[in-house]
């Protein structure tokens, strides 16, 4: 059987069986390069290169973290909870919850995914965010019993559609970047190709996704309890002071600067850095208090940095096996001359690929060389080939236990307990994303 499909299924079934992800991923990659004939040593080298490459990542990630927390430190960030929690506590729904609370639902559900909209692109912390704005409204979804599934799927959905569709922030490095840049160099010119008009039957699919989700899946109250926890959070958002004008000025100032330095120097590091210096300029985060600020940015960051620094270790084992590359062939020689059935096995294999490596942006150079040809050759147009390649590697992203996509969300909805990162995050979003963006991505093919 092919190494790369033994290592992603023993790295799903270990993390389904609670253990935990980073151990997961290297199991996973062991398994894969004994499969493969590399040996043990030689799996381990080829994993530890692998994690010298996840260094800039995890770097970054530990700098978008301090300036996530430098944005809160601002009060910007609480602006939202506290409104909520203030207003709810007027109405005394806090421990009444009435009947018609509708407004208020659909209210933090659409803030939820507009929050998880821009963080990708105006406001480009990425994952940042939830742990500072979702444990103090946990005691609200607690009593309005909101099925934190559901929040799962907004916040993932708001994650994932943003940088596969619009080209900015994020999505300029994955779209532009990433997908249209490798396309280039494995020869087909694709300049000239509106990537949003590619990626735009995908999308939908993920937009039926997120419907479903919120109409019919999880559309029913869900008991929580009442934790320390979500007290303690809840009642801190409720002390913070509210935002003055000045800090509300500097919050957006160093929001911009860092969004244009962002994409003038094509480094989300050195954006998040800026904009965490204009805090430290401006006088919002002292200078005594900068080491307390950077330091628990890096705390709130570093376990889903960790995990993404594994996960390209197991990336690097995938590529040293070598046989990636046959799947695809092997799966080539069913497809018999039906552009239908190259269409489906190319996006089945960038599923299984992106669930082992936890990150679409990691993927789309591994099969880029090889769907090139393949789609070429089938006959697939260029916007098809952008469709497909694209939709391959957003495939996964949703639903894999190392994908930031999920353990973003997992890590705010967890912070009492009550939710399971697999159980809770990463079986929800793969079911309600992955098999629509499967049925929408095999539809592009067919129709661009």
């Amino acid at each position: 059987m092919n190494a790369v499909v033994i290592a992603v299924f023993v790295m799903l079934a270990l993390s389904l069986a609670r253990v935990h992800v980073v151990l997961s991923l290297l199991l996973g990659a062991l398994a894969g390069g004994l499969m493969a004939g590399l040996g043990l040593a030689e799996t381990m080298k080829v994993f530890q290169t692998g994690l010298a490459n996840g260094a800039q990542i995890a770097l970054s990630y530990a700098m978008l973290g301090a300036f996530a927390v430098a944005i809160a430190h601002s009060g910007l960030p609480q602006t939202l909870a506290n409104a909520v929690i203030r207003r709810l506590d007027a109405n005394h729904v806090r421990d009444n919850v009435p009947g018609r609370i509708g407004s208020i639902k659909w209210g933090l559900l659409l803030a939820l995914l507009a929050m998880s909209i821009m963080s990708q692109n105006l406001i480009p912390i990425h994952i940042a965010f939830i742990p500072l704005i979702i444990p103090p409204l946990l005691l609200v979804f607690n009593r309005m019993q909101i099925d934190r599934r559901l929040l799962a799927c907004v916040m993932t959905f708001g994650l994932v559609t943003t940088y596969m569709w619009l080209p900015y922030g994020f999505g300029e490095i994955f779209l532009k970047q990433i997908l249209v840049g490798n396309i280039n160099k494995s020869g087909l010119n694709v300049d000239n190709v509106n990537v949003i008009h590619a990626m735009t039957i995908p999308a939908l699919g993920m937009v039926a996704g997120l419907l479903i989700a919120v109409f019919f899946s999880y559309r029913r109250p869900r008991a929580y309890q009442n934790t320390s926890a979500d007290v303690a959070a809840n009642h801190q958002a409720m002390v913070q002071p509210k935002m003055s004008a000045y800090r509300s000025w500097v919050a957006l100032a160093a929001i911009v600067v860092s969004f244009a330095v962002q994409l003038w120097a094509d480094s989300l590091l050195l954006g998040a850095m800026v904009g965490f210096a204009v805090f430290m300029a401006a006088g919002v985060v002292r200078w005594g208090e900068a080491d307390a600020v950077f330091n628990n940015g890096v705390k709130m960051m570093a376990m889903i940095g960790f995990i993404m620094i594994a996960a390209q270790g197991f990336a690097e084992v995938m590529k040293a096996t070598g046989q990636i590359e046959p799947l695809v062939k092997a799966s080539a020689d069913m497809f018999a001359g039906s552009k239908g059935m190259a269409a489906f096995v190319m996006l089945l294999v960038g599923l299984l690929v992106t669930m082992g490596i936890g990150s679409s942006f990691s993927t789309l150079p591994i099969i880029t060389a090889i769907y090139v040809p393949l789609c070429v050759g089938m006959g697939f147009s260029p916007m098809a080939t952008l469709a497909i390649i694209g939709t391959a590697g957003a495939l996964g992203d949703a639903g894999s236990p190392a994908s930031d996509s999920t353990l973003g969300p997992t890590a705010g909805l967890n912070v009492d307990g009550q939710h399971d990162h697999m159980r809770d995050t990463v079986i929800p979003t793969f079911l309600h994303y992955n098999l629509p963006l499967m049925v929408s991505g095999w539809i592009a093919a067919m129709v661009l």
